[in-house]
Formats: structure tokens, C-alpha cells, sequence
């Protein structure tokens, strides 16, 4: 073989490998977002005070009730609260101070150390939708999910770069029995993706069983010491603690994992249709739930939680991406930092049926009110349709690449000497243009957010190709997504500990599938 002959193969070979690499499948993970942004903050100091008053008002006078729930009533007996049947009553700065005890910021460890996550501070953690009972794809239409659909969003959130979170109940598998789905469920975050997972909070039992196998996963001396879940518990607004939401927050605080605590407010009939008045309510629920999250276990992490929309007055349905909910939005933010925890709120929020003009400006809204509200944890960030009910493949990764625009608007504007660009102006100077220019060339690749979703060819080349709309190049996204998935690697003794865990669990009981 003449030397000429082995140069070329040499080269023709490298080629090859780089081909190889640029076509090779490629899992990218973002870090979490650490804002260089100011927070937005819509209220002024005399109002932030009239709502904090208003609130403890609200606690002291009017109190709140912990149903079917004889332990929390005398948990709050001894904390010096007055309690009249079910009723609580907090007095004026109990709750606050209670409070004072949740950490700030904690982190969320995952599987996969560079996958975890800081909660709080200037962060922002996107997790995917939550508790849809129904799906719906371009294909198949709407239907009810499945435990296959539910391991395909696990999927699509492992394989999505801008998602730091796997998230919980990305879609409720009806076909698998009440009573046991929560075992799959948690198997599917814990073995198909290696990001941060939430646990189950539908019985107090499932939680506790949400941290056994987190133990398996994990160890269970390391789960002692640090947080591997954040959970989301609901209030049942207005101003209702009901057994199971606080049976499940008593595992988790008890464990040292990290609850939500969150009002579910639906404006004009969970709470007052005024801004402030919502505030004060949303404030007066969050305060007494974070203050019994304490009295279980002092230092126990816990977030602020605010999910809040309006109400169409005429058909009594809920609306979302309006200017009120984003008052909501921004000044229970204000509140939140105010008592030093961090901050759930905002997602990808809709009332559309399909994933349309109208998603995609609702969404729109809610999303970049959630980043100028100063927002730590974001459920439901991607995949939400029709209200909640239903979580939608195509939406969810036409959502997932959307969020990439809330990393780069978090970055603030880059003042560096290569920010400034100076040497590129001198170099053009007057009447040129930029794009053979060094700095363009040294920049070109990471200087503009680009869109893997959206279509930004000519109409020519767009016509040529089938005219395709953004449903049809999500839907094409999510096949892509789902072809290339690749399991990250689990020790085998961990994952078989686990099948071992769920298999025993499930046989000890027959199905309840209500």
C-alpha cells in the first residue's frame, strides 16, 4: 500500500468518525437555572403588609380546619394554638414563626450526581406535567393514559435537555390498579431516567412507600441525611387539611424529604375573585401548612406553593395565562422570599384542547411569568393540555424546547469584552456586514437560542417537505425522542432490589381499582 494510499485512508477514516459523532445519539442535560435576572415585583411594600396581616388575621380569627386528623389537632394543642373540633385557630405570629426553621434552599439530590438540583435562592427547576388522567397524541387522539404512556414521558423527560426534573405523575395509568400503580409509577422515574423524581402523596402508606424505595435506591443512610424526593401536597382550599394530603406530608417531613405545600386555588370558587384577596388566602393556607410541616420535623425542606387560575364566569370553567393569574403569580413570589423559602408556581398552563395558537399563548404567558417571578420549582413546565386533564405527547416537547428561551433570558445580557463586541464594530466599520467577520465566526454556534422544534426554513423548502405544521414536527420529535432513548446504567442489584420491592408489594394485596 503506497504511503499516498494510507494518507487518504487515514483521512477517509477520520471523516467517517466524525460522521459517526455528529450523527451519534447525544443525551444532553442542562444544569438548573440560576437567574442573573431581577425578579419582578409587582406589589409594594404597604400592600405586602396589608396582605401578611389580612393572613395572619385569617389564621387567628377565622382558623383553619384539620379533618380526620386527632394527631395534628394535638400536635397544634401543644403548640399553643386553640382548637374547636376540627377547627384550628393559629394565634397572630405562631405560624411565622414556625416557619423560621424551614431551610431557604435545599438540594434535591438525583441517581446521578450531576443531575441534581438546588431549590431556592435564584434557581429555577423545571419538572414536567403532573396528574392528567388522559393523554393524547397526533395519532391516537385523546384517550385514557396507560402505564405504557406514563413510561413514555418518563422517557421523553430523560431525553429532553432542558427538563432538570422527572417529575411525579406525569399521567395517571388507568390500567393499572389504584392501589398499586404509585410501585410502578416510582419504578418507572427511579430506573428509566436518573434525574431528581417526586414520590406518591395518595395515601399516607404509598408515601412511605415512596421513601423504602428511594432507600433501595439510594441507601438508606444517605436518604436519612439528605433529600432524594420533593412531593407535592395539596390544600384543599379554602382552608382545609385533609388526612391523606397531611398523612403523606408526615412521612415525607418526618423522613427530612421535601414537601410542596400548595393551595389549589381556582379564583371565584376556591377563593375571593380580587388579587389581594386570593393573596391573603393563599398566604394564611401556605403558612399554616409549612408551620406544620415543623412541628413534625424542625428543618424538614418544604416549598411555597401558589397554583392559581380564574374561572370563566360564564361557563365555570378555568382559564389560564391571564393577566390576573399572573398578579398571583408575581406577588406570592414576593411573599415567598419574604418568609425565606423557595417557590413553586407557573408551568405550561392552558385550557385548549389541542396543542394550538391558543396553548401556546397561554402557555407563553405563564411560563415567562414564572421565570420574572422569581420561581424555584416549576411543575407542570411541560405537556400540559385541556386544563390539566390531559398530557399531551406533542405538547410536550413543543413545551420542553421552549423552555430552553427561559435559560437564556435567565443569563442576562453578556458585558463581557466579548459581549461588547468592539473588535467586531472595528472590524466591520461602516457600510460592512457581520458575517465573515472573526467575531461572528468565533460565536456563530452558541450566539442565538435555536429552536429543535420549530421550523425556520424558507416557505419553498417548507412547501417541499409536506407543509408540515409545529403538531405534526413535535409529533415526529417525540418518535425521534422515544427511537433514540437509551437507559442510564443502574447497579443490578439495586434494580433487582427494586423489582423485588414492587412484585412483593403488589401480590400482598388484590387490585382496588377505586
Amino acid at each position: 500500500m503506497s504511503e499516498t494510499t494510507a494518507r487518504r485512508r487515514s483521512r477517509g477514516g477520520g471523516g467517517a468518525a466524525r460522521r459517526a459523532e455528529r450523527t451519534a445519539v447525544r443525551i444532553e442535560a442542562a444544569r438548573f437555572i440560576e437567574r442573573n435576572i431581577p425578579n419582578f415585583e409587582i406589589l409594594n411594600e404597604e400592600a405586602l403588609e396589608i396582605i401578611e396581616a389580612n393572613a395572619e388575621t385569617v389564621l387567628e380569627e377565622i382558623g383553619v380546619n384539620f379533618v380526620d386528623n386527632p394527631a395534628a389537632l394535638d400536635r397544634w394543642r401543644e403548640a399553643g394554638a386553640d382548637i374547636e373540633g376540627e377547627r384550628v385557630r393559629i394565634p397572630r405570629g405562631l405560624a411565622r414563626q414556625l416557619c423560621q426553621t424551614a431551610p431557604a434552599s435545599f438540594t434535591q439530590h438525583a441517581r446521578n450526581p450531576e443531575r441534581s438540583v438546588e431549590i431556592g435562592g435564584k434557581s429555577l427547576v423545571l419538572a414536567p406535567v403532573y396528574g392528567p388522567p388522559f393523554v393524547r397524541d397526533l395519532e391516537g387522539g385523546r384517550r385514557y393514559a396507560t402505564m405504557e404512556d406514563f413510561r413514555n414521558f418518563v422517557k421523553l423527560g430523560y431525553m429532553s435537555k432542558w427538563l432538570h426534573h422527572s417529575g411525579g405523575t406525569v399521567c395517571e395509568p388507568t390500567d393499572v390498579a389504584v392501589n398499586k400503580r404509585h410501585l410502578d409509577m416510582l419504578h418507572a422515574h427511579m430506573t428509566l431516567s436518573d434525574k431528581p423524581f417526586m414520590g406518591s402523596v395518595t395515601e399516607p402508606e404509598r408515601a412511605a412507600d415512596s421513601v423504602e424505595m428511594a432507600k433501595i435506591l439510594f441507601g438508606a443512610d444517605f436518604v436519612d441525611q439528605n433529600t432524594v424526593m420533593t412531593s407535592l401536597i395539596n390544600i384543599n382550599s379554602p382552608l382545609t387539611f385533609d388526612s391523606v394530603m397531611m398523612g403523606a406530608l408526615e412521612e415525607y417531613a418526618s423522613s427530612g424529604q421535601a414537601c410542596i405545600v400548595s393551595p389549589f386555588i381556582v379564583g371565584g370558587a376556591m377563593a375571593p375573585v380580587s388579587v389581594a384577596g386570593t393573596l391573603t388566602q393563599v398566604l394564611a393556607e401556605v403558612l399554616a401548612g409549612v408551620a406544620y410541616s415543623q412541628l413534625i420535623r424542625p428543618g424538614a425542606p418544604v416549598i411555597f406553593g401558589a397554583f392559581v387560575t380564574s374561572i370563566d364566569m360564564n361557563s365555570g370553567a378555568p382559564t389560564f395565562g391571564t393577566p390576573e393569574a399572573a398578579q398571583i403569580t408575581l406577588g406570592a413570589g414576593q411573599l415567598a422570599r419574604r418568609l425565606g423559602l423557595p417557590y413553586r408556581s407557573a408551568g405550561s398552563f392552558c385550557g385548549s384542547k389541542l396543542p394550538d395558537a391558543q396553548a401556546a399563548y397561554e402557555t407563553a404567558n405563564s411560563l415567562n411569568i414564572g421565570l420574572l417571578a422569581g420561581v424555584n420549582f416549576m411543575l407542570h413546565s411541560c405537556g400540559w393540555l385541556e386544563g390539566g386533564l390531559v398530557s399531551s405527547y406533542e405538547k410536550f416537547v413543543m413545551d420542553a424546547d421552549q423552555l430552553g428561551i427561559l435559560h437564556k433570558m435567565a443569563e442576562g445580557v453578556d458585558m463581557s469584552t466579548n459581549g461588547q463586541a468592539m473588535g467586531a464594530i472595528e472590524e466591520v466599520g461602516p457600510g460592512g456586514h457581520y458575517l465573515g467577520c472573526a467575531h461572528t465566526q468565533a460565536n456563530f454556534q452558541t450566539a442565538f437560542w435555536r429552536s429543535s422544534v420549530l421550523d425556520y426554513k424558507p416557505f419553498e423548502t417548507w412547501a417541499d417537505e409536506g407543509a408540515r405544521d409545529t403538531s405534526v414536527l413535535a409529533s415526529e420529535k417525540v418518535k425521534k425522542l422515544l427511537g433514540d432513548y437509551q437507559a442510564p446504567s443502574l447497579d443490578l442489584g439495586i434494580a433487582e432490589a427494586l423489582s423485588e420491592y414492587v412484585a412483593k408489594k403488589k401480590a400482598a394485596v388484590p387490585d382496588a381499582f377505586t
